[in-house]
């Protein structure tokens, strides 16, 4: 029987989308406690060896990312087993590289180059709006009810935000500036807004919503349509909303989000072996 947390990960337990060859070892570098779940994010050391190979050994990530050399929303990690997850944004200064961590159409997490000003802000989904209690000094002993409450909304990274604006509500999505921590804008869930899909079947599909069918005591069901006119439906917690109509707020990696089917990968691979024959 197991006792207290678990502190090893095998590499056959790992996570799918880590894309970590089952031949590379017995272990895999397990996440640690932070604003992400387990099973999704990706920690810094993955980032550093298996992606951006500025590491051939976890020593060598180990010194980079105790040199202060990594930034995840633009505050110093020297962790280098933090787990990165979905919107967080990566500066490496020596380097003058910026990456948002996104997901492509086949589930797995991408590091999605931008510029400086895009680094500048994340977008985080509302996952709770509510009120807490208020502070000590001006609490009346004689008022009854939440007069004075503070209310403040908490966000998929674990972000908690006071004092939001009044039309923000649970499942719209927040423009966040980094530096400041205050939000720019927002974008409510509603239908004609471009959503991308951040778990599930559809995990990395970008779409339009278009429907939204109710299910009391059950899952409500989101309906979209991408820009080639495929329709497909996931659960409510299953949408990160992107923006407002159809205008992306953050640039989208290769793919913009629409899934191919099996034939139409395989003549687009058909094509590029020709056009490189030809070359």
């Amino acid at each position: 029987m197991a006792r207290g947390p678990k502190k090893h990960m095998k590499r056959l337990n790992a996570p799918r989308h880590w894309m970590l060859s089952k031949l590379g070892g017995i272990w895999a570098p397990r996440p640690s406690t932070g604003p992400h779940k387990l099973r999704e994010c990706i920690p810094l050391l993955v980032l550093l060896r298996n992606r951006l190979k500025y590491g051939l050994t976890r020593r060598e990530c180990q010194m980079i990312v105790m040199d202060r050399k990594i930034q995840v929303d633009h505050k110093v990690r020297r962790d280098v087993n933090y787990p990165a997850g979905f919107m967080d944004v990566i500066t490496i200064e020596k380097t003058n590289e910026c990456f948002r961590l996104l997901y492509d159409v086949k589930g797995r997490f991408v590091l999605h180059r931008v510029t400086n000003d895009n680094a500048k802000f994340k977008l985080c989904r509302v996952k709770s709006f509510t009120k807490g209690k208020p502070s000590a000094a001006g609490r009346n002993p004689l008022a009854t009810g939440q007069a004075g409450a503070v209310p403040f909304i908490v966000t998929h990274d674990g972000r908690t935000i006071r004092y939001p604006d009044p039309n923000i509500r649970v499942n719209d999505t927040v423009k966040l500036n980094l530096k400041t921590n205050k939000i720019e804008a927002f974008a409510k869930f509603a239908i004609g807004n471009v959503a991308m899909i951040t778990a599930g079947h559809n995990l990395g599909r970008v779409g339009t919503i278009t429907h939204r069918d109710r299910h009391p005591g059950s899952f409500d069901i989101i309906h979209l349509q991408d820009v080639r006119g495929t329709e497909f439906s996931t659960r409510i917690a299953n949408v990160f909303v992107i923006g407002e109509g159809a205008t992306e707020w953050v640039s989208l990696p290769k793919g913009k989000g629409v899934r191919l089917t099996i034939a139409e990968e395989k003549d687009k691979r058909s094509h590029m072996q020709k056009r490189q024959e030809l070359i």
